[in-house]
This record gives structure tokens, C-alpha cells and sequence, in this order.
């Protein structure tokens, strides 16, 4: 398959693409610098895209959005996380749906954040979305697809968990303080946490590329873990203690409340039952198996 990808450099992308082109694919690159060979330019702020450029692509992997870790959730940042989703969909949604050859496939971003703070509730991918801000983000971001939907283009929505990998994203920032013995749950430690490895995440998106697969899809582990279990389990692999709670009000200085509230004080119990339901085989599906793969290579 000849497959497009946006986001490309980030975690998911950078892995996913080097997945895909060792296993033969054709891989090109949207980049919003100067392209170089498998690189095509695009600029979704100011919607450039030529299709000419894109046209005879099989399919369409949309990863494009700034993150919402790195920054506190100030006026400004909010509107880029929003505006930096909607923008690069639309722009990426209209752009195929214009194509005498339309792609045969859009799996294009989303996320678990669409359900909001659910406590103990199991999720499914039928399951009423959140009010949430990152709810709002997620639902935009997801109807902004809804061109290549309407061209008949088979469209996916990655809703993607907490991606465990040791190079990046939250694994990474935690294991400096629990290598040190200093780690610990968050406050009560009930919160929900939705994982998935980051291997399991690029063999998910690679299975629905081919997989006759429409709307929401979970990409969550089977078997979610509460923060306090997760903090153990972390602490037990790494042969180190975690005792001490971390209260609330130390992230929230940090990274601002609401910000701190959305990441680390609220979580959702998510099942991937699309994957489930479709015979996806998950690599790591219990936690402490998953992190000793990835912390004792």
C-alpha cells in the first residue's frame, strides 16, 4: 500500500511509518517544512495542500496535533490544541474527498479524553462522549472528518489511551522519580488509566488499515488499571518503593489545575471492544507483563 501520514514525526508517526515500510509499505510524509524525497509540504493553518501531490494514495493516517502535556492549558494553548486538530482534518478530509482516486481508507486521530472523567464506568466505543474540554477537542476533531465520510471513504477514529514507552510521553517523564524511589500514586490513586504500549498502538492502526472497520475504535489495552496499580506495579518492576501519595495541589502548581485535573486527577475505564470484536491480538494486555517487556529489553 502506498499510505500518507500526517504527524509523522511525533511518537506514534515516527514508529508507525518505520513499521509500515519495513513490512514493504510505500510511506510518504506530510511535512510543513521543505520536503525532501517521501516528504510532501502542507500547511493546514493556511490550508495549503495541492492534490495533485497526494492523488493515487491507498491510504490516509492522520496524527497531526499539538500536544497537550508539554504546556499549561492557557487561552492561547487551548485554541492551538483545538485549532491544530480541526485545521490539519478538515484540510486532510476535504483534500481526499476531492481525489479521482479517493484513498480507500482515512484512519484518522482521536482519543480517549472524548469520554471525560467517567469514575468507575466501563466504556465501550457506544458509550454517550464527555462534556470535558478535551471532550469538546475530541468531538471537533473527530467531525472534521466527516468530508472523506460523506465521499465514501471508509474512516476510522483512533481514540488512543496512555501510550507506554520508555523514549516518550507520560512513561517516559514518570521513570526518573520512581528510579529514585520518590514515585507515587496521584492523590487517591482511583482514577482509571487506559494504556497501551506503543508497539500494540502501530500494530492496532497497521490492523485497521486493512480491517473493514468504520467510526470509533478504542485503542486501549484490555485490561485497564486504577493510578494506585499502575504506581505499584511500575514501582515492582522497577525494584523500587512508591509509599508516598503525591497531593494535588503540587501538579496543579506545576502544570496548572486544569491541566493537572485532565491528565493526572480524572481517568476513564475504556475496553477496546472494536479490536476485540474484529480478532485484533494484543501483544501486552496485562500491565506488569507490558512494562517488564519494555523496561528490561
Amino acid at each position: 500500500m502506498h499510505i500518507l501520514i500526517s504527524g509523522a514525526s511525533g511518537l506514534i508517526g515516527s514508529r508507525l511509518g518505520a513499521h509500515l515500510e519495513v513490512l514493504g509499505h510505500r510511506v510518504t510524509r506530510l511535512v510543513r517544512r521543505h520536503s525532501n524525497a517521501n516528504e510532501i509540504s502542507w500547511n493546514p493553518t493556511s490550508g495549503h495542500l495541492n492534490p495533485a501531490d497526494i492523488e493515487g494514495v491507498d491510504a490516509v493516517v492522520n496524527l497531526s496535533g499539538a500536544s497537550i502535556a508539554e504546556k499549561r492549558w492557557t487561552k492561547p494553548y487551548k485554541k492551538e490544541i483545538l485549532d491544530s486538530r480541526v485545521q490539519s482534518t478538515t484540510l486532510l478530509a476535504t483534500t481526499i474527498a476531492s481525489l479521482k482516486a479517493k484513498p480507500q481508507v482515512f484512519l484518522s486521530g482521536s482519543a480517549i479524553g472524548i469520554y471525560g472523567d467517567r469514575s468507575d464506568e466501563v466504556l465501550n466505543e457506544s458509550s454517550p462522549l464527555g462534556n470535558s474540554f478535551m471532550s469538546d477537542v475530541c468531538k471537533q476533531w473527530e467531525s472534521a472528518a466527516s468530508p472523506a465520510i460523506a465521499a465514501g471513504i471508509r474512516t476510522a477514529f483512533l481514540r488512543t489511551g496512555i501510550v507506554l514507552t520508555p523514549t516518550g510521553g507520560a512513561l517516559k517523564k514518570q521513570l526518573p522519580l520512581f528510579k529514585f524511589g520518590l514515585g507515587g500514586k496521584f492523590a487517591s490513586g482511583e482514577q482509571w488509566q487506559s494504556w497501551i504500549t506503543l508497539d500494540d498502538e502501530v500494530r492496532a492502526i497497521e490492523f485497521l488499515l486493512t480491517t473493514q472497520v468504520n467510526g470509533a475504535v478504542n485503542l486501549t489495552a484490555p485490561n485497564p488499571v486504577t493510578n494506585s496499580e499502575f504506581t505499584k506495579t511500575l514501582a515492582r518492576v522497577l525494584h523500587r518503593p512508591a509509599v508516598l501519595p503525591i497531593p494535588s495541589f503540587g501538579p496543579k502548581l506545576l502544570l496548572g489545575r486544569e491541566l493537572a485535573e485532565s491528565l493526572l486527577f480524572s481517568g476513564q475505564k475504556v475496553i477496546p471492544s472494536v479490536l476485540a470484536s474484529q480478532g485484533f491480538i494484543f501483544t501486552h494486555e496485562r500491565l506488569e507483563e507490558a512494562l517488564r517487556s519494555l523496561l528490561h529489553k
